[in-house]
């Protein structure tokens, strides 16, 4: 019976190769991230006090 699996193949995917990644392929150009400048939010004043006449 192994001789016809052998024959026949199998329907799953090969595995996949584990361990150590490739990292950055050889001659690529490595570049700093952009930067963008910092927004701050601004300091709402604090609500005035209706005047009360007298």
């Amino acid at each position: 019976m192994g001789g016809v699996f052998a024959v026949i193949g199998t329907p799953a995917v090969a595995p996949k190769s584990r361990g150590k990644s490739p990292g950055w392929t050889p001659g690529k150009k490595r570049h700093r991230k952009n930067r963008y400048p910092i927004v701050k939010k601004t300091v709402t004043p604090p609500p005035k006090e209706p005047s009360i006449a007298v």
